[in-house]
């Protein structure tokens, strides 16, 4: 089923040890599950070859500036993993999700021009996993 991404949301334990929350004002998260690959390519190969490595889970997300909340910016400045949860569809598919733990990185930007965002980055701390 095909699905539009207007009912994603981003879970984040903010703070250290809590339960994950939905982060409010986000715009889009990614999730990106790439896997190391060595180049096994020997004389007489008909073309390169590659043996698999370890699986990488990581992702962005992008959204809007808030002064109420504390966002991604708490989690981010004390370098502890925190519980992740990504959801597609949290409406009509809400039994399917990744989770894991993550370290995160925020940035903001403040330009006259326009409104304020934040956007940040995930990196797997342990193992990632598909539920649904």
């Amino acid at each position: 089923m095909r699905i539009a991404g207007r009912n994603a949301r981003f879970y984040v334990a903010v703070a250290s040890g809590g339960s994950a929350e939905p982060i409010p004002f986000l715009k889009s998260w990614s999730f990106k599950a790439t896997t190391d690959r060595y180049d096994g390519t020997a004389f007489g190969d008909g073309n390169k070859t590659y043996v698999s490595g370890l699986p990488d889970a990581q992702g962005d997300v992008k959204g809007f500036y808030d002064t109420a909340t504390a966002q991604f910016y708490t989690a981010a400045s004390d370098g502890v993993a925190r519980k992740v949860y990504a959801y597609p569809d949290i409406v009509s598919v809400p039994g399917q999700y990744w989770f894991g733990t993550a370290f995160l990185d925020f940035n903001s930007e403040f330009p006259v021009d326009g409104i304020a965002t934040m956007d940040g980055s995930w990196a797997a701390a342990s193992t990632f996993a598909k539920v649904g």
